[in-house]
This record gives C-alpha cells, structure tokens and sequence, in this order.
C-alpha cells in the first residue's frame, strides 16, 4: 500500500471512531424550560463535532489531484460546514421540525446539500470523504424523519463498505465500515429514546390536563354545592321573617347577595385555577351557615396546629361536611376539633346510614381531597347517632 493510501486510512479510521456527530433534534430531550439557552447556543455543538473534518482538510492540502478538483473541494467543505451549522441551528429552533414533529422543506434541501457537498470532495480527497458520513447520517436521523434515518443508515453502511472493499489494501479499512455501523447503531437507539421520551411527556401532559379539568369540576361542584346550600338556608329563614321581623330578613337578603356575589368570584377564581381557600375564612362561613340554619357550632383546638397545607385541605373537608350536614344531617350541633396532624367534624344528626344508605358523592370526594392532600379520610357513624369525619396526615 502506497504512503498516500496509508495516509488515507490513518485519517479515514480515526475520523469514523468519533462518535456521532451532535444530533440536529437534541434538543427534545432536554428540559422545555431551556429551550431558550439551546436555540442561541446550540450552534456550539455543530461548530465543536466539525473539529473532525480535520481529516479531510489535510488531505485537501496533500492532494495530488487536478487544481480545479482541489479548488472544488475546499468550496465543497467550506460550504459542508455552513450548512450543517444552519442545519443544526434551525433544527434546534421551536419550530424547525424533525424526528417528532414534520420537517420544514428546508431541512430536506440541506439534507440534499450535505449529500452533493460531500460527494464533490471525493476526487479531491479520496478515501478521506467517508469524514462526511457520520454528519450526513446523525443529519437524518436527528433532523428528518424515520424513514430517512432507515435509508440513510443502510446507504451510508453500504456505501461505506463499497469503498472500503474498492480501496487497495482494504483489509485496513473494515474498522471503518465497523465503527459506521456502530454509529448506525448508537443513532438508532438514542433516536428511539428521544421519541419515547417525547411520546410519555405528551401522554403526561394530556394526563395531568385531564387530573387539573377534574380537580376543577371538584372544586367547582364543592363550591356551588355549599354556597347553594347556604343560599336556600337562608332564603327560607327569609321568608319566614319577611312579616315577623322584616329589618332582619333584609339583612338575610343581603347576605345572599353577598353569598352570590361570593360564589361566582370563587368559581371564576378557581376556573383560572388560583383559588385558595383560608381555613379561618371557611371556618368563619360555615359559622354563619350553621347559625342560619339554628345548628350550633363549636370549635376545639386552634389553627395553628396544622400546617399551611394541612389546613388547605382541612378548609375542603370542612366545606364539603357541612354542606352535608345541613342537607341532610338534620343536626342540632356541629363541633371541629382541631389538633397536630388531624382535623375532624362532627355531628349529632341522623347518622350517614340514615341520611344516604352509602357514603355517597360527597364523602368520596371528600377522601379524593384528603388523599390529594396527603392525607387519609375517616368517616363513621356512631352507634349513639350522628356522624364523625375526621382527616389524619
């Protein structure tokens, strides 16, 4: 084997060990929060993995071939080079397409680019041209679709080994063909990662989009249900008052104005999901609810013994209990006992076996929240009568 043949595979094998150029859709692996940062400095990447066409620009200044040929070549890697940076830039963009998503027309023009460029430093560099090929290859299989990854992978196998197999003393060139069918490989895998990965955060997304409509529907029905409740409470000891004591009942009518006005705030709040309900606040409404409805209220313990979200969820259960007891308990007494680690409401009323057969809708919803909230839910009737809920953390 002559020098320059030597010279050529030396180049050829240490070019095809680098591993595969950076990929031109990476980008979808990373975190959606640093989009950004890739999108201005992803080029870095592409600008860093040239650093292996090193090969082909010695063998651009050894060469032997004609000076129009050589003059070719080095338009042609020049050219390479700027293409596959655009390449890399735009496949790293929010909207340039590839390996998840259809990609834009350009991307399939650079692809063809890339493919001529390369082609036209062969008579110039000879053996050293299979330096383009790991870029070619990472191109489709990151920038383009699955179909072009399959293609490209099997022509650039094929086209490798048919120059190794052509070049003289070609048993010095199977490791080439080795290392590209590795390179075939490792694009292989990585690439089916990504869209794995890209496929479970889509699923993610659509699941927690489908856990956040229901949480709304929680908090929308627990909301209207209570201020509802209250609302024809009130609206009854109205209407008996209206001849008896008429400056009273105004004042019932005014606060089921407010208690309206109350509830459709509240809905939109938490429609736009910033809804946040104080257990002082809670504790305070459903004081004056029970009161209309001459239920008497008591609480034990003090606030402070429960954390910020421990009450959150406490201020939940709350609402939705006494909701339940003045639908249905029939109680003549309500007590909340607060304590580290625990809230309980309790009535004196006609018992859950009584009131629904079940536990119903509310009581399970109820649970949902506790465990939402990290917590677990409890809820008896007594043997002596009424019923006893109570949350633990």
């Amino acid at each position: 084997m002559s020098s320059e043949s030597a010279r050529e595979a030396d180049g050829v094998r240490t070019t095809a060990s680098v591993p595969p150029p950076a990929g031109v859709g990476n980008r979808r692996a990373t975190d959606r929060g640093s989009r950004s940062v890739w999108e201005r400095y992803g080029w870095l990447m592409a600008v860093i993995w040239l650093v292996f066409l090193v090969y082909p620009i010695m063998a651009l200044t050894r060469s032997q071939a004609a000076q129009g040929w050589i003059i070719t070549g080095w338009v042609a890697l020049v050219a390479f080079i700027v293409v596959y940076v655009a390449g890399f830039v735009n496949g790293m963009s929010r909207d340039g397409g590839g390996l998840t998503t259809p990609p834009k027309p350009i991307q399939w023009c650079a692809f063809a680019g890339l493919i001529v460029l390369g082609a036209l430093t062969i008579p110039s560099v000879g053996g050293n041209a299979l330096s383009f090929i790991p870029f070619i290859m990472s191109f489709a299989s990151y920038g383009l679709t699955r179909p072009a990854h399959w293609i490209t992978m099997a022509a650039g196998i094929a086209v490798t080994a048919s120059t190794v197999l052509l070049l003289p003393g070609w048993i010095t060139y199977v490791s080439v063909l080795v290392i590209v069918v590795m390179l075939a490989v490792v694009n292989t895998v990585s690439t089916t990662l990504i869209i794995h990965s890209e496929h479970a955060d889509r699923l993610s997304l659509e699941l927690a989009t489908s856990e956040g409509r229901e949480a709304v529907a929680r908090d929308v029905h627990d909301l209207i249900g209570h201020s509802l409740t209250v609302v024809r409470m009130k609206a009854q000891l109205a209407r008996r008052l209206m001849d008896a004591d008429p400056e009273r009942a105004k004042a019932e009518l005014v606060d089921i104005e407010d208690l309206t006005a109350e509830a459709i705030a509240g809905v939109r709040a938490t429609v736009a999901g910033v809804r946040s309900a104080e257990l002082a606040d809670q504790l305070e409404s459903c004081r004056s609810a029970l009161s209309a409805a001459d239920v008497e209220f008591r609480v034990e313990g003090t606030l402070d013994a429960l954390s910020p979200a421990q009450a959150l969820t406490a201020s939940w259960i709350l609402r939705e209990a006494v909701t339940n007891v003045l639908r249905h308990a029939h109680a003549s007494a309500v007590t909340v006992r607060i304590a580290p680690g625990r809230f309980a409401v309790i009535d004196d009323g006609v018992g859950m076996s009584r009131r629904t057969g079940d536990e119903g809708s509310g009581i399970r919803g109820m649970r949902e929240r506790a465990s939402t909230g990290g917590g677990v839910l409890s809820a008896v009737g007594p043997a002596d009568g009424g019923t006893h809920v109570e949350v633990a953390w």
